[in-house]
């Protein structure tokens, strides 16, 4: 499970050619890359290559697995610079492999119609316990699985996945308030990688909630995430992630979230589509 500075150091890219950039990454005992942080790593590759603009929305399909072993090689194609939008793709591959594409659209600021969807109303996050506390029961499962240190501090609103799966019916919502568990540099493209990253994991929670299983013993795969960021994150406050699960068909999940600062406004809302294969256990 990667800490904040081993994310940060990933996305700290090595140009190697005009438009290429070297992703490096994190090896583990699965030798798994996580969808997220490639996403993630695809977007900080786009930003690269453009000046005074910052990212709206992402749209990423990931194709194969990866081998956290060896880098992956980002090759961005400069699609189109216009008067307010900038748009870019991405390719990620290890060898001959491609193992993502992705666009990425870049917008300037201008005055405009500003409208959103207000903040739920829900308990402040210090007035909940954290995540490692909820989970306490749980802390010989898993070689200690549920309550190891993440990169994230999280308050859960609504029953985490460990829990909800023991409950009679499984919640409509999964809201939670998150941070990172660190300081982080206040810079827009930085935190819209960890938006992403942030995004590309934390929907799966959603989708075993309502699938009953959790993410120990659950085979998932990433295949596909979209995210629109609004407005720049303050990554020194609490986030409130409203998320949800509409749909599980033909052994894939649906999962969105809303994601809200502490003063109501909305920063970003993202959507992804999960592959669960198989049981783990078998």
């Amino acid at each position: 499970m990667l800490q904040l500075a081993e994310i940060l150091s990933t996305l700290d890219l090595l140009e190697s050619g005009d438009g290429f950039f070297v992703a490096e990454q994190k090896d583990n005992a699965t030798h798994h890359i996580v969808g997220g942080h490639i996403a993630a790593q695809a977007l900080m590759a786009a930003s690269r290559t453009v000046g005074g603009r910052l990212p709206h929305s992402l749209h990423v399909y990931l194709l194969r697995a990866g081998d956290a072993r060896y880098p992956v090689q980002m090759e961005v194609a400069n699609l189109r610079d216009g008067g307010s939008l900038s748009s870019r793709r991405v390719i990620g591959r290890q060898g001959d492999d491609v193992l993502l594409e992705a666009l990425v659209s870049f917008s300037v600021p201008m005055e405009a119609a500003d409208y959103q969807q207000p903040l739920p109303a829900v308990p402040d996050p210090e007035s909940l316990p954290p995540v490692e506390e909820q989970l306490q029961a749980f802390a010989d499962e898993a070689n200690g699985f549920w309550v190891r240190p993440q990169w994230i501090q999280r308050r859960y609103i609504d029953p985490p996945p460990r829990i909800a799966i023991d409950l009679p019916e499984p919640p409509a919502h999964t809201r939670m308030w998150w941070r990172p568990a660190e300081p982080v540099a206040d810079d827009p493209i930085v935190n819209s990688c960890l938006l992403t990253y942030f995004t590309g994991t934390a929907l799966l929670d959603s989708t075993l909630s309502m699938r009953r299983g959790t993410h120990v013993t659950t085979f998932s795969a990433l295949i596909d995430h979209a995210i629109w960021f609004h407005r720049p994150a303050d990554l020194s406050d609490w986030l409130l992630s409203d998320q949800v699960s509409p749909s599980g068909v033909n052994g894939r999940g649906l999962a969105s979230a809303t994601v809200y600062n502490r003063a109501g406004q909305l920063v970003c809302s993202a959507t992804q589509e999960m592959y669960f294969g198989r049981d783990r256990r078998d």
